[in-house]
This record gives structure tokens, sequence and C-alpha cells, in this order.
């Protein structure tokens, strides 16, 4: 059985097309607090995790994979937060006007590994998946 643990903080780069714009989707929505920045991209503090905008052009991806009866989009990142920081989350970006690709909802209700999930955009088509587990032991639960 695999027991949860401490983690390092991951890293994760990605392209946005407008770095003003995703100054205040991170920064002012997400509540992510700014670290280093340029002219080309912005470090951001992710719930203790380091995610760096770069300036890029280009489109996201836009494939999805049906999960739970939804179209999960492909790629998407985020981070598992504890349940309550998931529905403050959840009610932050609500109130920003952000539209959800997939509202938040608990997946996978009354079996192994149910959780809360929800999933929206960056103003650059990045798709990301935010998610918490009331027993966070049921993380890698098969």
């Amino acid at each position: 059985m695999s027991t949860i643990r401490e983690i390092p903080p991951f890293h994760l780069a990605f392209p946005v097309h407008d770095l003003g714009a995703a100054r205040r989707f991170y920064g002012q929505w997400l509540g992510c607090p700014e670290g280093r920045s340029s002219s080309e991209w912005i470090d951001f503090d992710l719930f203790g995790h380091q995610i760096v905008a770069h300036l890029a052009p280009g489109q996201a991806a836009d494939h999805h994979n049906p999960v739970d009866g939804h179209d999960v989009p492909v790629p998407h990142f985020g981070v598992v937060l504890d349940w309550d920081d998931f529905h403050a989350l959840a009610e932050r970006v609500r109130a920003a006007g952000v539209t959800f690709v997939i509202e938040p909802y608990i997946r996978f209700a009354g079996q192994v590994g149910e959780q809360a999930t929800m999933f929206f955009r960056d103003p650059s088509g990045n798709a990301l998946e935010f998610k918490s587990f009331r027993d966070r032991s049921q993380l890698f639960a098969k």
C-alpha cells in the first residue's frame, strides 16, 4: 500500500499569449503570488509549486479524453488541494467570471478514488484541473 509523503515542489513552464492576462488570471483570480519576471516570462507560486508563464505564439492543444462522463481536456495541469481550499478556489474562480470547462463536481462518487474536481482554461487556453479528496490516501488508489 502506498503512503502519501511530502513531495518537493514541482516546476512547470507553459506557453501564454499575453503576459498581462496571465498576470491577472494567475495572480489576481487564482491568488498565486508572483515571483521573478521579465518581459518574456513570469514565475508564480501555485500552492507551493513553481509555474512559469512564458510568452509564446500558438494555441494550446485541444484534445479531450472521456472520464466519468466528461470530456477532459488534454494536456492539463493543476494541484490536489485540501477540501476547503478546493471549494474556496471554486468560488473565487466563479466570482471572477471564469468559464468552467467542467463545473466543480464529485467524480467517481461512492467509488475508490472519489474526488472533487473542476476544469477551466487560462486566457491563453491552457487547461487547469484542481481536485480534492476527502481522504487523501485515495490519491493513488486503484
